[in-house]
Parts: C-alpha cells; sequence; structure tokens
C-alpha cells in the first residue's frame, strides 16, 4: 500500500511529466533505456549545421530543452572542446554526444510511411538534387493542421537519404517546380544564388480582368500581418519590403487573361497581392481573390487556384551546368484554358 507521503509524490511527480507532453509510460522508458557515449565525425550532410540541430538529429526523442542542457553543462564537445549552441560545424569535426536517456515514443497516428507519392513527379534527380512536380493542395511542409508535407513524405519514402531539405517554398494551392537538396553544399550553393538573384523562376496564372500591356514590370512593398484568428496575410504597405515582377501577356480571354511572370524578388504570396492590389486576382485564389467569382468558377470547373510553377533555370550548385526544368500546366488548368479557348485572342 502506497504511504498518504508517497502517493502525493507520485502524483506530483506524474502531473509534472504530463505537463511536458508525456505518459508514466514513457516516463518508465526514459529511464530505462540509457544510450552509451558516442563520438560522430561531420560529413557533408551536416558541414555548418548548428550544434543544436545536429544534436536533435542524432537524439530523436530527446526534448530541446535536454539537448541545451547538455549543452551549457559542457557535457557535449566539438574537438575536445567545449561549445555554445551557436557553434556550426565543419566538415571532419568529431562530435562527442554523452549518454541520454531517450523515450522510446509509440508512433504518432499518421507517421507510418505509406506508398511513395512523389514517384512519377521527379523531375530531375543526381546526387546533389532532387526536382518534383507538385500538385496543387499539398503543403511544402507540415504544420497549422497538416501532419505531413512534401518533405516528411518525401524522408519516410527515402529512409536511406543522410539530407534532404527544401531549397525554397511553394503555396499549398501553387502546383509545379519544386527544388529540393541532397547535399548541405548543394543548399548552401542555391540560397546563396537566390540571394543574388542568379535564380530564374517563372510563373503562368490566369487573372480575372483584361490586362492589356504585353510587358509590365511590378514594383510594390509588401508587409506580413496576421489577422484576429492567427493566419497570416500580406498586403501592400509603404513600410513593406520591396517586391518585383515582370509580367507578360500571354493570352486573353473574354473575362480572363493568362499571364508568365518572371520573379525578380520571391516575397511571401508575391504574386497573388500584386495582382490583387493591381485589380487583376488570380482566378480561384481563396485568400485574396473574388470569393462570387472563385465560386461561379468553380461551377465551370476550375476547382483550384490557376497558379502554376511553370519553369525555373538554374546552375547546377556542384556541377555549374545551366539546367532548365519545365513542368507543364496540370490537366485541370490545360481542361479550362480549352474551355476559354472559342473566346480567345492570339498574342
Amino acid at each position: 500500500m502506497v504511504s498518504g507521503i508517497n502517493q502525493k509524490f507520485f502524483c506530483f511527480r506524474s502531473l509534472c511529466f504530463k505537463k511536458q507532453g508525456h505518459s508514466i509510460g514513457e516516463m518508465n522508458n526514459l529511464s530505462k533505456e540509457k544510450a552509451a557515449v558516442s563520438l560522430v565525425t561531420v560529413d557533408e550532410s551536416s558541414e555548418g549545421q548548428r550544434i543544436d540541430n545536429f544534436l536533435a538529429r542524432h537524439l530523436k526523442g530527446v526534448p530541446k530543452s535536454h539537448i541545451y542542457r547538455i549543452l551549457r553543462s559542457g557535457e557535449v564537445r566539438v574537438n575536445s572542446k567545449r561549445v555554445d549552441v551557436t557553434c556550426r560545424l565543419a566538415l571532419g569535426d568529431a562530435v562527442r554526444i554523452p549518454p541520454v536517456r531517450t523515450a522510446a515514443l509509440a508512433p504518432k497516428a499518421g507517421g507510418a510511411a505509406t506508398a511513395p507519392r512523389f514517384v512519377g513527379r521527379v523531375m530531375f534527380e543526381d546526387e546533389a538534387l532532387l526536382v518534383i512536380d507538385k500538385p496543387a493542395g499539398v503543403a511544402v511542409h507540415g504544420g497549422s493542421g497538416i501532419s505531413r508535407g512534401v518533405i516528411e513524405q518525401l524522408r519516410l519514402e527515402r529512409p536511406q537519404a543522410k539530407f534532404l531539405e527544401l531549397v525554397h517554398r511553394l503555396d499549398r494551392e501553387t502546383s509545379g517546380v519544386l527544388l529540393l537538396a541532397k547535399k548541405r553544399s548543394a543548399l548552401v550553393a542555391l540560397h546563396e544564388a537566390i540571394r543574388n538573384n542568379q535564380l530564374e523562376k517563372r510563373y503562368l496564372m490566369l487573372v480575372c480582368g483584361a490586362w492589356k500591356d504585353k510587358k509590365r514590370k511590378v514594383k510594390l512593398p509588401l508587409k506580413k500581418y496576421t489577422l484576429e484568428s492567427g493566419e497570416r496575410r500580406v498586403s501592400v504597405d509603404p513600410e513593406g519590403q520591396h517586391s518585383e515582377t515582370v509580367f507578360h501577356l500571354r493570352a486573353s480571354f473574354t473575362d480572363f487573361t493568362l499571364l508568365e511572370a518572371e520573379l525578380i524578388t520571391g516575397r511571401t504570396h508575391q504574386l497573388r497581392v500584386q495582382l490583387q492590389h493591381l485589380g487583376f486576382p488570380i482566378a480561384g485564389d481563396d485568400k485574396y481573390g473574388n470569393y462570387e467569382v472563385n465560386k461561379a468558377l468553380a461551377k465551370r470547373g476550375l476547382k483550384r487556384m490557376f497558379l502554376h510553377s511553370h519553369e525555373t533555370v538554374i546552375q547546377h550548385p556542384l556541377k555549374g551546368e545551366t539546367l532548365t526544368l519545365t513542368a507543364p500546366l496540370p490537366q485541370e488548368l490545360s481542361a479550362f484554358l480549352k474551355s476559354l479557348e472559342l473566346h480567345a485572342t492570339a498574342i
């Protein structure tokens, strides 16, 4: 029989542990399982990574708070020296990882591997790059109620991959060219190319209204804000960040215009907000578009936003050769265009 004092202590201990998101069974697992000291040599997949992120990758199931604790205590060493959380690892560094109790957590619902989703959508792949034609309706990463995005799914499908990271993002409802890096050196090189405007990205979109200019450069300051619901939005604001796009007229229809956009900058929701501000919202855009128009378009067969990452031109991050990566319009978008062709004006 448990004494009154012991019972109170056990209840308090259980309550504290549950507040940290663990069950009593998981607490027991933490007390039973203990890893040995390990010495890990930093390879190319971890070169340039911060030490806390490196440890989180190698100590799965260990809370970040505990990782910071062993860093502060000096139990983690890099080349036999103490380091703080800002330390970035270099190729060949020897990282001492102390014995850490890890939780044998039950797999979460939806966490098990499923049938491959993107095999038929791989546009290019080599030892450094993976390029896919992302379908609309799929987020690039999990979060905000989405348990598994493109990156999580691909990591499940490729458990042997030492490194796999998104080079950039696409909105959930945007389809088309999506770049992923299979080596950290490739990721760093591509991010540098993006910062220096050395990446060519072209989009196709159908907008509401009659756009007249064959070519038009648009420069607008964009600022992020948050709705009361917590949803993030972007608006044109004098205090916002500079955004720049070159739009090209591709086809005119009775009530719509097909445009091609060449991105100069890559701000969040850049094309959607610029076009909405100019009075030409993207057809099917549920954030910045016209609700009544979108409702009518859905009845005519357009049930998604008409925005597609059509072409990306890059210098290969390791080999230097030029790669032109083109994703054709998805069937649902090309079919809707065909339904408008009777009223089209050739450009």
